[in-house]
């Protein structure tokens, strides 16, 4: 059973926290009662019912206004924070609808954390500075499996099949290079068949990392009744061009690699059109929204291009 004075607190309004704070840092009523833009009597009763309800005084009066209490001065301090947290609370309410506060889960894997998807966070970050972004390296069955567990608000990465609760879209389209060594003479030309490539020691990534990636590649190897010599797996991309660079073999690679400018490095794009163009694919959940998402749609969408051409070489 509640208390009197239990009761006494669930009477205590907002309200009442403001106006005895305007009329402690005012000095008097009636310049309390200007400030908050009232009457003078509903004020005083007003604090007359607060200090009723806490059963104590909060001010003495005087011909020349108030002064507080000892126990006034204790609450004051208490009041004002309260005042203060509470004008934090709806300010934060109000960004966070507006998808300008919180937090934002996003997954990536691969080249797609070499171009695009940096472009778009730093736009974003500009634009929504107090979003805080928390990206995780996830493959794509992960993301899928993150995206419906609620762990990840969107996703970025290639080969997604239709999901039941998912959307996707394409947020860029690549085209493929063939990763070589400076000294290779390969990398004085200005495009390289894949026929040329048969026999040429290919590093590569395994179909457990990269199954889309590979499946695909194998394809366009198969459709032209080309076997790749794949001579070394790794699992991930800067492995890969950093093998590249020491002489190990040759590599093939998405637009958004290109962007690893490793010494001794020269990307050549492929002459097949059919077949060498990979789209990059943004996906969340289809009941997800959230100002929060949707402002980051906005500026995703606001990115969404065919890649850039890509400088041949890296000196």
């Amino acid at each position: 059973m509640r208390t009197a004075w239990q009761m006494n607190l669930n009477s205590i309004e907002i309200r009442h926290l403001r106006y005895f704070v305007a009329v402690a840092e005012s000095g008097t009523f009636r310049a309390a009662a200007d400030r908050l833009h009232v009457s003078q009597p509903p004020l005083t009763r007003q604090i007359q019912q607060l200090e009723e309800l806490l059963g104590t005084e909060l001010f003495v009066r005087h011909p020349r206004g108030v002064a507080l209490t000892a126990a006034g001065k204790l609450f004051f301090e208490d009041a004002r924070n309260i005042l203060t947290l509470t004008e934090q609370a709806l300010d934060r309410v109000r960004l966070a609808s507006q998808g300008e506060l919180g937090r934002l889960d996003i997954g990536i894997f691969g080249s797609a954390a070499l171009d695009v998807v940096p472009r778009i966070i730093q736009s974003f970050r500009k634009q929504h500075p107090q979003v805080q972004i928390v990206l995780h390296n996830i493959d794509r069955q992960g993301q899928i499996k993150a995206l419906a567990e609620r762990r990840i608000t969107v996703g970025f990465n290639r080969f997604f099949s239709e999901e039941v609760g998912l959307v996707w879209e394409t947020i860029l389209t690549e085209r493929l290079h063939l990763a070589v060594p400076a000294a290779h003479p390969f990398a004085r030309q200005e495009k390289v068949a894949l026929a040329d490539v048969q026999g040429q020691p290919l590093i590569l990534y395994p179909r457990a990392s990269r199954g889309g990636f590979i499946d695909h590649l194998l394809r366009m190897f198969h459709q032209r009744n080309l076997t790749p010599n794949i001579v070394q797996e790794v699992d991930d991309v800067v492995t890969a061009v950093a093998l590249v660079a020491a002489g190990a073999g040759l590599s093939l690679v998405v637009d958004s690699a290109c962007n690893l400018n490793l010494p001794g490095v020269v990307y050549v794009p492929l002459r097949e059109k059919d077949g060498a163009v990979f789209d990059l694919y943004m996906i969340h959940r289809d009941d997800d929204e959230s100002p929060l998402l949707k402002a980051f749609l906005a500026v995703a969408r606001a990115q969404k291009t065919r890649s850039p051409k890509i400088a041949r070489a890296a000196s």
